[in-house]
């Protein structure tokens, strides 16, 4: 929730950024249409987020996989329209982040410009810090997502908590490194998630991560 002084204005990521710095919870929720979005804003959440898992929460498929970069536009468009106030996130879908950094690009700007959105949210490992970089550079913030990605879910083994303490330290501080505006640790055990959100400058945004994030994120 926010401060009053601040309920009449726009947040952006610098917000964020303050938010880490003063230790204030960061909150996020998902939406996916106007009446979710709306409300997500009158809530006064820092942060809604249309993401990927559309294709599971309003689809009922199995995995977020199949979710189209038409879709994204589509339901982050009518998002974007919906919040006044909050800073709207829109998912990268499958598999664009891992199809160059100009494929990236290219994707994140049409989603930008087609949604009215202000940033975007790709998983990705370290291997992906040149893909955030890029983004970054075109004047897009990104908020990366590692841990658990349920985009790489096959390759996970499933929906499992994520416990390799070095990559996901190297997941996290190279997406910092690469300028993104924060991090989603998505089952990661709480010590890890606190050892990490204490290693990096941006701020952590927790799902299935503990208490001790900069912030949290709901699915709904």
């Amino acid at each position: 929730m926010q401060d009053q002084d601040n309920e009449s204005r726009s947040l952006t990521i610098r917000d964020l950024a303050r938010a880490k710095q003063s230790g204030r919870p960061i909150s996020m929720v998902t939406a996916y249409d106007w009446w979710s979005g709306s409300l997500a804003d009158s809530a006064g959440v820092d942060c809604v987020l249309v993401g990927d898992s559309l294709a599971m929460v309003v689809a009922g498929r199995e995995t977020t996989l199949s979710a189209t970069i038409e879709q994204m536009i589509y339901h982050g468009e009518i998002v974007s329209r919906a919040v006044q106030r909050a800073i709207v996130f829109v998912d990268l879908p499958f598999p664009l982040q891992h199809l160059g950094v100009g494929k990236a690009i290219e994707s994140a700007a049409r989603i930008l410009q087609e949604t009215g959105c202000q940033a975007i949210k790709l998983e990705g490992t370290s291997g992906q810090q040149d893909v955030i970089a890029g983004i970054v550079e075109a004047g897009i913030p990104v908020m990366a997502h590692v841990g658990l990605r349920p985009q790489a879910v096959h390759q996970l083994g499933g929906y499992r908590i994520q416990r390799d303490r070095e990559q996901l330290l190297a997941d996290a501080t190279a997406a910092a490194a690469a300028g993104a505006c924060g991090v989603v640790l998505e089952c990661v055990p709480s010590k890890l998630a606190a050892e990490i959100t204490a290693a990096i400058e941006i701020p952590t945004i927790g799902i299935g991560a503990g208490l001790d994030c900069d912030g949290q994120v709901l699915v709904l």
